[in-house]
């Protein structure tokens, strides 16, 4: 079937087919309404996404009243951005693929649809669950269900990557080249933006690390290597409130990579982990990832060898916030407040861990 143009073409009739299509509506049923309320400030980067209100005429027992629906941004640059990267066929695929593979969760796909530049994703409505807030911090206990769901998702695809061609790794692929060049522009502009929030014992790194980018870039695909979320930030993650709610749940599916489990790890704990709590836990939560492997099946991946990937890890994701605080617009108020305490944590983290002495 076409897809409709988003989010206009969301209408009783196109939700009563496909909905139909896939077997969650009988023929005798059908959608009657629906009305569509936008989620978050307008348009957005890459995507948007809507909150729907449904409801039905006919038995709809396996419905709920309530979806998100993810569709391509309205902004006619950013949509080519995503295209260039392909970040929406990523999402659709990892829904309809990969997702059903693995105990890590993310909100239950209805329908997944990629149409040239026009996609929809229709899913699970979590909004009854916390959001998490990078300009916050996670606690102690949010960081350890964190490291509970990566092993989850690092370990269904341990060393098994072989049908995920579609999925650019973090070196030799469209997506390294990308951040090579990226870096070299943004790692000036954070330093000068983001200066109150980085030590110049670092910023001045700035040259060495843009040198040995594609050296670290290889580094992060040494064996053992899975399907990595790309994006673990707060942001990203749902985190639950009440006794029937899962522990947790990942949004943003759009960059996925392929590449060493630790490189998400790193990310949350160097970033988005409240200082004070990484610095307490570190090990612990490194550990507990370590185990949580092990007891999903994953054999010969000790602490030993995830301690060192961890540090180079840290070391290597200066590129995402070198990018990030870097080439991203920050004259939003809350853009700004979250890339300077990424900056902050990363900062304080690459100096309590010397990461920048595998530079050498």
């Amino acid at each position: 079937m076409t897809l409709p143009s988003m989010p206009d073409g969301i209408s009783p009739e196109w939700l009563t087919e496909v909905l139909r299509r896939e077997g969650y509506l009988a023929s005798n049923s059908s959608v009657v309404s629906v009305t569509r309320e936008q989620v978050g400030d307008g348009v957005g980067m890459m995507s948007e996404v809507s909150r729907l209100c449904v409801s039905y005429d006919g038995s709809v027992d396996a419905l709920p009243d309530s979806f998100v629906v993810k569709y391509p941004s309205q902004n006619k640059t950013n949509r080519e951005i995503a295209m260039s990267y392909n970040l929406y066929e990523r999402e659709v695929r990892y829904f309809a693929e990969l997702d059903p593979k693995t105990t890590a969760y993310s909100p239950r796909p209805y329908i997944t649809e990629l149409s040239g530049d026009n996609f929809v994703i229709l899913m699970e409505d979590m909004s009854d669950y916390r959001v998490g807030d990078q300009i916050i911090g996670a606690n102690l206990k949010d960081t350890a269900r964190c490291m509970d769901e990566l092993a989850k998702l690092h370990a269904t695809f341990w060393n098994d990557v072989t049908e995920l061609d579609w999925v650019p790794g973090i070196a030799e692929s469209y997506h390294a080249d990308n951040m090579a060049t990226l870096i070299a522009i943004g790692w000036p502009n954070m330093c000068e933006i983001f200066g109150d929030f980085i030590d110049p014992e670092i910023a001045a790194q700035g040259d060495a690390f843009i040198a040995g980018i594609r050296g670290l870039q290889e580094k992060m695909m040494v064996q053992p290597i899975t399907l990595l979320h790309g994006d673990f930030r707060l942001e990203n993650l749902f985190f639950g409130v009440t006794p029937d709610h899962r522990p947790m749940a990942i949004i943003d599916w759009q960059g996925p990579l392929v590449g060493m489990g630790i490189v998400d790890v790193a990310l949350l704990l160097g970033q988005n982990t409240q200082t004070g709590v990484r610095q307490a836990h570190e090990r612990e939560l490194v550990s507990r990832y370590v185990r949580g492997l092990k007891n999903a099946g994953v054999v010969g991946y000790d602490e030993t060898r995830a301690w060192q990937d961890y540090e180079l890890a840290i070391l290597y994701n200066w590129v995402y916030v070198g990018v990030v605080a870097g080439t991203l617009d920050v004259h939003n108020e809350r853009a700004f407040s979250w890339m300077s305490q990424m900056v902050a944590r990363q900062s304080i983290a690459s100096l309590d861990l010397d990461v920048f002495r595998h530079l050498n």
